[in-house]
């Protein structure tokens, strides 16, 4: 059966997408990159070729740079709806594996979260019930689950250090089998773009077209 891949991203707005960044990009700048590595990240999604994709959008899914997102690599495309980002990952996922052998979900911070990385982490699930990429900065870019866990998201502090730590201590509580990946890097602050594919940052800096300058508006 197929696996399922959820990308998790919020609309690339400036002062809202990927604002940690801004002192080194400038809002708009950061929005840019936070553009691009959403498409990135679906594009290696649907590449992976291993289940439907969809693209779970926060605050919700109607910014036009999501759907256009969606429909140029042919993803689907829902709300993450409200919640805390726990609540938010548990139901997204749940949600695909009423219909799915398994569920992978991720976020767009990862470039390096490549289609080969996705299908690596589909096959850890054939013998785990679940799967992790760790981050450098110790959270994960990446879990994937054979049955929903709400242990694993309940009540999670989240975006400091410990994140994986944690989240090992909950599964080993659980009961639960779980493999872990090559960690990565994520992009969330001025000093992780040293992690960005070449010529990313240039891009971020550079003037945007109007007709993309009014898309992110």
């Amino acid at each position: 059966m197929s696996t399922a891949v959820i990308v998790f991203a919020k609309a690339p707005v400036p002062g809202l997408a990927k604002s940690r960044l801004a002192p080194a990009l400038g809002a708009d700048g950061a929005a840019r990159l936070a553009e691009r590595m959403l498409r990135h990240a679906l594009a290696q999604a649907v590449a992976a070729g291993i289940g439907p994709v969809e693209l779970c959008a926060a605050p919700d899914s109607t910014h036009p740079s999501l759907r256009s997102a969606a429909q140029a690599c042919g993803a689907g495309l829902a709300d993450q709806g409200p919640g805390e980002l726990g609540e938010r990952m548990h139901r997204a996922l749940a949600r695909h594996l009423g219909t799915h052998a398994g569920a992978l979900l991720a976020g767009t911070d990862a470039p390096a979260l490549d289609a080969a990385r996705l299908r690596e982490a589909a096959r850890a699930l054939d013998r785990h019930d679940a799967v992790f990429v760790p981050a450098l900065d110790g959270g994960y870019v990446l879990v994937g689950l054979k049955r929903a866990e709400p242990r694993c998201f309940a009540g999670m502090a989240w975006s400091h250090r410990r994140v994986m730590q944690d989240t090992r201590e909950r599964l080993r509580a659980a009961g639960l089998r779980w493999a872990e990946l090559a960690p990565v890097a994520d992009i969330d602050e001025p000093a992780d773009l040293a992690h960005l594919p070449a010529g990313w940052v240039g891009a971020a800096h550079a003037p945007m077209p109007d007709a993309a300058l009014a898309h992110l508006k």
